[in-house]
Protein backbone atom coordinates (compact mmCIF):
# COMPACT_ATOMS: atom_id res chain seq x y z
CA UNK A 1 0.00 0.00 0.00
CA UNK A 2 1.24 3.50 -0.88
CA UNK A 3 1.32 5.92 2.04
CA UNK A 4 -1.23 8.74 1.67
CA UNK A 5 0.18 12.01 0.40
CA UNK A 6 -2.52 14.04 2.17
CA UNK A 7 -4.31 13.00 5.35
CA UNK A 8 -7.15 15.00 6.88
CA UNK A 9 -8.09 13.70 10.32
CA UNK A 10 -11.22 14.80 12.20
CA UNK A 11 -11.02 18.35 10.81
CA UNK A 12 -13.28 20.94 12.46
CA UNK A 13 -13.53 24.50 11.14
CA UNK A 14 -15.34 27.09 13.26
CA UNK A 15 -16.45 30.70 12.90
CA UNK A 16 -16.89 32.43 16.27
CA UNK A 17 -19.71 35.02 16.19
CA UNK A 18 -21.49 37.16 18.76
CA UNK A 19 -24.40 34.72 18.60
CA UNK A 20 -22.25 31.67 19.15
CA UNK A 21 -19.81 29.48 17.28
CA UNK A 22 -20.76 28.25 13.80
CA UNK A 23 -19.30 24.87 12.83
CA UNK A 24 -18.70 24.94 9.07
CA UNK A 25 -16.70 21.67 8.77
CA UNK A 26 -17.37 19.03 11.40
CA UNK A 27 -15.20 15.96 12.09
CA UNK A 28 -14.11 15.48 8.46
CA UNK A 29 -11.59 12.74 7.61
CA UNK A 30 -10.20 11.55 4.26
CA UNK A 31 -6.89 10.89 2.52
CA UNK A 32 -5.46 11.17 -0.99
CA UNK A 33 -2.74 8.93 -2.41
CA UNK A 34 0.06 10.08 -4.76
CA UNK A 35 -1.23 10.26 -8.33
CA UNK A 36 -4.86 10.15 -7.20
CA UNK A 37 -7.63 12.63 -7.98
CA UNK A 38 -10.20 12.92 -5.18
CA UNK A 39 -13.39 14.71 -6.18
CA UNK A 40 -15.20 16.60 -3.42
CA UNK A 41 -18.85 17.34 -4.20
CA UNK A 42 -21.89 18.73 -2.44
CA UNK A 43 -24.36 21.60 -2.48
CA UNK A 44 -23.31 25.22 -1.99
CA UNK A 45 -22.52 25.71 1.68
CA UNK A 46 -21.57 22.06 2.27
CA UNK A 47 -18.05 23.06 3.35
CA UNK A 48 -16.11 21.98 0.25
CA UNK A 49 -14.21 25.20 -0.37
CA UNK A 50 -13.60 25.83 3.34
CA UNK A 51 -11.97 22.40 3.57
CA UNK A 52 -9.67 23.34 0.70
CA UNK A 53 -8.85 26.70 2.27
CA UNK A 54 -8.06 25.01 5.59
CA UNK A 55 -5.65 22.63 3.85
CA UNK A 56 -3.74 25.41 2.08
CA UNK A 57 -3.78 27.67 5.15
CA UNK A 58 -5.93 30.46 3.71
CA UNK A 59 -8.96 30.48 6.00
CA UNK A 60 -10.34 34.00 6.30
CA UNK A 61 -10.54 35.26 9.91
CA UNK A 62 -12.46 34.75 12.11
CA UNK A 63 -12.52 31.25 10.58
CA UNK A 64 -10.16 28.86 12.31
CA UNK A 65 -9.21 25.19 12.56
CA UNK A 66 -10.62 24.29 15.96
CA UNK A 67 -9.44 20.68 16.07
CA UNK A 68 -8.16 17.82 13.95
CA UNK A 69 -4.99 17.40 11.93
CA UNK A 70 -3.83 17.94 8.34
CA UNK A 71 -0.75 15.96 7.30
CA UNK A 72 1.20 16.41 4.07
CA UNK A 73 3.53 13.46 3.37
CA UNK A 74 3.34 12.55 7.07
CA UNK A 75 4.19 16.08 8.29
CA UNK A 76 1.57 18.00 10.22
CA UNK A 77 0.91 21.39 8.57
CA UNK A 78 -2.25 22.73 10.21
CA UNK A 79 -0.36 24.12 13.23
CA UNK A 80 2.53 25.75 11.37
CA UNK A 81 3.23 29.50 11.80
CA UNK A 82 2.23 31.69 8.81
CA UNK A 83 5.80 32.07 7.47
CA UNK A 84 6.37 28.30 7.43
CA UNK A 85 3.00 27.71 5.77
CA UNK A 86 3.78 30.35 3.16
CA UNK A 87 6.92 28.43 2.18
CA UNK A 88 4.88 25.25 1.75
CA UNK A 89 2.09 26.95 -0.19
CA UNK A 90 3.28 27.30 -3.76
CA UNK A 91 6.17 24.87 -3.39
CA UNK A 92 4.59 21.71 -1.99
CA UNK A 93 0.94 22.71 -2.36
CA UNK A 94 -0.44 24.34 -5.52
CA UNK A 95 -3.83 26.07 -5.62
CA UNK A 96 -6.17 26.64 -8.56
CA UNK A 97 -9.24 28.80 -7.97
CA UNK A 98 -12.50 29.27 -9.85
CA UNK A 99 -11.81 32.77 -11.19
CA UNK A 100 -8.31 33.09 -12.66
CA UNK A 101 -8.48 36.88 -12.42
CA UNK A 102 -8.34 36.59 -8.62
CA UNK A 103 -5.02 34.71 -8.93
CA UNK A 104 -3.39 36.94 -11.55
CA UNK A 105 -2.22 40.52 -11.02
CA UNK A 106 -3.51 42.63 -13.94
CA UNK A 107 -0.58 45.08 -13.61
CA UNK A 108 2.12 42.51 -14.41
CA UNK A 109 2.72 40.29 -17.42
CA UNK A 110 2.12 36.59 -16.94
CA UNK A 111 5.86 36.08 -17.48
CA UNK A 112 6.74 38.40 -14.60
CA UNK A 113 4.33 36.54 -12.32
CA UNK A 114 5.62 33.10 -13.33
CA UNK A 115 9.27 34.16 -13.03
CA UNK A 116 8.72 35.67 -9.57
CA UNK A 117 6.99 32.50 -8.35
CA UNK A 118 9.75 30.28 -9.76
CA UNK A 119 12.51 32.35 -8.16
CA UNK A 120 10.75 32.41 -4.77
CA UNK A 121 10.53 28.61 -4.60
CA UNK A 122 13.45 27.40 -6.72
CA UNK A 123 17.10 28.42 -6.97
CA UNK A 124 16.97 29.89 -10.48
CA UNK A 125 18.41 33.06 -11.98
CA UNK A 126 16.20 35.28 -14.15
CA UNK A 127 17.23 33.65 -17.44
CA UNK A 128 16.64 30.13 -16.11
CA UNK A 129 13.30 31.13 -14.60
CA UNK A 130 12.13 32.72 -17.86
CA UNK A 131 13.11 29.59 -19.80
CA UNK A 132 11.25 27.40 -17.31
CA UNK A 133 8.20 29.72 -17.47
CA UNK A 134 8.04 29.30 -21.24
CA UNK A 135 8.26 25.51 -20.81
CA UNK A 136 5.39 25.61 -18.29
CA UNK A 137 3.20 27.66 -20.63
CA UNK A 138 3.86 25.12 -23.37
CA UNK A 139 3.04 22.25 -21.00
CA UNK A 140 -0.38 23.71 -20.16
CA UNK A 141 -1.21 24.30 -23.82
CA UNK A 142 -0.57 28.02 -24.35
CA UNK A 143 0.23 28.47 -28.08
CA UNK A 144 3.42 30.39 -29.00
CA UNK A 145 4.51 30.58 -25.35
CA UNK A 146 7.76 32.44 -26.11
CA UNK A 147 5.75 35.30 -27.60
CA UNK A 148 2.82 35.25 -25.18
CA UNK A 149 4.91 35.22 -22.01
CA UNK A 150 5.11 39.02 -22.18
CA UNK A 151 1.33 39.49 -22.49
CA UNK A 152 -0.88 40.74 -19.66
CA UNK A 153 -3.75 38.67 -18.21
CA UNK A 154 -6.37 40.71 -20.11
CA UNK A 155 -4.81 39.59 -23.40
CA UNK A 156 -5.97 36.01 -22.70
CA UNK A 157 -9.37 34.35 -22.89
CA UNK A 158 -10.92 32.82 -19.75
CA UNK A 159 -9.73 29.33 -20.66
CA UNK A 160 -6.21 30.53 -21.42
CA UNK A 161 -6.06 32.50 -18.16
CA UNK A 162 -7.02 29.33 -16.29
CA UNK A 163 -4.16 27.52 -18.04
CA UNK A 164 -1.80 30.26 -16.85
CA UNK A 165 -3.08 29.79 -13.29
CA UNK A 166 -2.43 26.05 -13.59
CA UNK A 167 1.10 26.83 -14.81
CA UNK A 168 1.58 29.03 -11.71
CA UNK A 169 0.30 26.21 -9.51
CA UNK A 170 2.74 23.76 -11.11
CA UNK A 171 5.81 26.02 -10.95
CA UNK A 172 7.59 24.25 -8.11
CA UNK A 173 6.36 20.70 -8.87
CA UNK A 174 3.94 20.62 -5.91
CA UNK A 175 3.04 17.31 -4.30
CA UNK A 176 -0.58 18.37 -3.72
CA UNK A 177 -2.89 20.46 -5.90
CA UNK A 178 -6.13 21.89 -4.48
CA UNK A 179 -8.40 22.83 -7.40
CA UNK A 180 -11.54 24.72 -6.33
CA UNK A 181 -14.14 24.77 -9.13
CA UNK A 182 -11.40 25.16 -11.78
CA UNK A 183 -13.75 24.64 -14.76
CA UNK A 184 -16.97 26.38 -13.63
CA UNK A 185 -16.48 29.59 -15.60
CA UNK A 186 -15.38 27.81 -18.79
CA UNK A 187 -17.31 26.45 -21.75
CA UNK A 188 -17.63 22.70 -22.18
CA UNK A 189 -14.83 22.19 -24.74
CA UNK A 190 -12.36 24.16 -22.59
CA UNK A 191 -13.54 22.25 -19.49
CA UNK A 192 -12.53 18.98 -21.15
CA UNK A 193 -9.04 20.32 -21.90
CA UNK A 194 -8.54 21.53 -18.31
CA UNK A 195 -9.76 18.16 -16.98
CA UNK A 196 -7.27 16.32 -19.19
CA UNK A 197 -4.52 18.64 -17.96
CA UNK A 198 -5.29 17.93 -14.27
CA UNK A 199 -5.35 14.18 -14.90
CA UNK A 200 -2.02 14.41 -16.75
CA UNK A 201 -0.44 16.32 -13.83
CA UNK A 202 -1.57 13.68 -11.33
CA UNK A 203 -0.44 10.81 -13.51
CA UNK A 204 2.94 12.12 -14.67
CA UNK A 205 4.05 14.00 -11.54
CA UNK A 206 2.62 11.62 -8.96
CA UNK A 207 0.84 14.58 -7.38
CA UNK A 208 -2.34 14.25 -5.36
CA UNK A 209 -5.25 16.37 -6.63
CA UNK A 210 -8.20 17.52 -4.54
CA UNK A 211 -10.85 18.59 -7.06
CA UNK A 212 -13.68 20.61 -5.50
CA UNK A 213 -16.76 20.94 -7.71
CA UNK A 214 -20.54 20.64 -7.84
CA UNK A 215 -20.43 19.21 -11.38
CA UNK A 216 -20.84 15.42 -11.37
CA UNK A 217 -19.90 15.30 -15.05
CA UNK A 218 -16.47 16.74 -14.23
CA UNK A 219 -16.14 14.27 -11.34
CA UNK A 220 -17.05 11.30 -13.56
CA UNK A 221 -14.41 12.30 -16.12
CA UNK A 222 -11.63 13.22 -13.71
CA UNK A 223 -11.77 11.65 -10.26
CA UNK A 224 -10.58 8.27 -9.04
CA UNK A 225 -12.61 8.56 -5.82
CA UNK A 226 -15.41 10.86 -4.68
CA UNK A 227 -16.17 12.39 -1.29
CA UNK A 228 -19.74 13.67 -0.90
CA UNK A 229 -20.19 16.41 1.72
CA UNK A 230 -23.38 17.57 3.40
CA UNK A 231 -23.69 20.33 6.03
CA UNK A 232 -19.94 20.27 6.72
CA UNK A 233 -19.83 16.50 7.19
CA UNK A 234 -18.75 13.56 5.07
CA UNK A 235 -21.84 11.73 3.81
CA UNK A 236 -20.16 9.16 1.54
CA UNK A 237 -16.77 8.34 0.04
CA UNK A 238 -15.73 5.67 -2.43
CA UNK A 239 -14.51 4.85 -5.96
CA UNK A 240 -16.10 7.13 -8.54
CA UNK A 241 -17.96 4.38 -10.41
CA UNK A 242 -19.45 3.01 -7.20
CA UNK A 243 -20.57 6.39 -5.87
CA UNK A 244 -22.15 7.32 -9.21
CA UNK A 245 -23.72 3.97 -10.15
CA UNK A 246 -24.32 2.40 -6.73
CA UNK A 247 -24.65 5.24 -4.18
CA UNK A 248 -25.28 4.10 -0.61
CA UNK A 249 -26.17 7.24 1.32
CA UNK A 250 -29.74 8.50 0.69
CA UNK A 251 -28.36 11.99 0.00
CA UNK A 252 -25.96 10.68 -2.65
CA UNK A 253 -28.80 8.63 -4.17
CA UNK A 254 -30.88 11.79 -4.39
CA UNK A 255 -28.04 13.68 -6.05
CA UNK A 256 -27.54 10.95 -8.64
CA UNK A 257 -31.28 10.62 -9.33
CA UNK A 258 -31.53 14.35 -10.04
CA UNK A 259 -29.09 14.10 -12.97
CA UNK A 260 -30.88 13.55 -16.32
CA UNK A 261 -29.66 10.59 -18.37
CA UNK A 262 -29.31 10.43 -22.14
CA UNK A 263 -32.13 8.50 -23.79
CA UNK A 264 -34.28 8.46 -20.65
CA UNK A 265 -37.82 9.81 -20.90
CA UNK A 266 -39.04 11.71 -17.82
CA UNK A 267 -41.82 14.18 -17.28
CA UNK A 268 -39.85 15.86 -14.48
CA UNK A 269 -36.48 15.56 -12.76
CA UNK A 270 -36.24 13.88 -9.37
CA UNK A 271 -35.46 16.26 -6.53
CA UNK A 272 -34.52 16.17 -2.86
CA UNK A 273 -37.26 17.88 -0.87
CA UNK A 274 -36.25 20.66 1.49
CA UNK A 275 -32.92 22.47 1.74
CA UNK A 276 -29.59 21.99 3.46
CA UNK A 277 -29.79 23.35 7.03
CA UNK A 278 -28.18 26.63 7.99
CA UNK A 279 -25.09 26.37 10.21
CA UNK A 280 -27.17 27.79 13.06
CA UNK A 281 -29.83 25.09 12.71
CA UNK A 282 -28.12 21.75 12.02
CA UNK A 283 -30.43 19.10 13.50
CA UNK A 284 -29.31 16.53 16.07
CA UNK A 285 -28.42 13.06 14.84
CA UNK A 286 -27.84 12.79 11.11
CA UNK A 287 -27.81 16.25 9.51
CA UNK A 288 -29.74 14.89 6.51
CA UNK A 289 -32.58 13.38 8.56
CA UNK A 290 -35.22 16.11 7.90
CA UNK A 291 -34.94 15.43 4.14
CA UNK A 292 -34.28 11.69 4.21
CA UNK A 293 -37.00 9.31 2.93
CA UNK A 294 -35.39 6.39 4.81
CA UNK A 295 -34.96 7.96 8.25
CA UNK A 296 -35.89 6.12 11.42
CA UNK A 297 -35.70 6.88 15.14
CA UNK A 298 -31.94 6.44 15.54
CA UNK A 299 -31.28 8.98 12.76
CA UNK A 300 -32.95 11.71 14.84
CA UNK A 301 -30.76 11.35 17.91
CA UNK A 302 -27.40 9.72 17.06
CA UNK A 303 -24.89 11.04 14.57
CA UNK A 304 -23.49 8.29 12.30
CA UNK A 305 -19.81 8.07 11.37
CA UNK A 306 -18.78 6.77 7.94
CA UNK A 307 -19.07 2.99 7.96
CA UNK A 308 -18.52 0.28 5.30
CA UNK A 309 -21.37 0.17 2.77
CA UNK A 310 -20.47 -2.09 -0.14
CA UNK A 311 -17.40 -0.65 -1.89
CA UNK A 312 -18.04 2.74 -0.27
CA UNK A 313 -18.19 4.21 3.22
CA UNK A 314 -21.42 6.00 4.13
CA UNK A 315 -22.37 7.95 7.25
CA UNK A 316 -25.76 6.26 7.50
CA UNK A 317 -27.37 4.02 10.14
CA UNK A 318 -28.80 1.80 7.38
CA UNK A 319 -25.40 0.09 7.29
CA UNK A 320 -24.85 -0.37 11.01
CA UNK A 321 -24.03 -3.99 11.76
Amino acid sequence: MTAPLLEVRNLRVEFPTRRGTLVAVDDLSFEIAPGEVLGVVGESGAGKSLTGMAIIGLLEPPGRIASGQILLEGERIDNLPPDAMRRIRGKRIGAIFQDPLTSLNPLFTIGEQLIETLQVHLELDHKQARSRAIELLAEVGIPAPAARIDNYPHHFSGGMRQRVVIALALCAHPRLIVADEPTTALDVSIQAQIIDLLKKVARENGAAVMLITHDMGVIAETADRVAVMYAGRLAEIGPVKDVIHAPRHPYTSGLMSSIPKLGEQRESLAQIDGAMPRLTAIPPGCAFNPRCPKRFDRCMTERPSPMPAGANHAACWLYAS
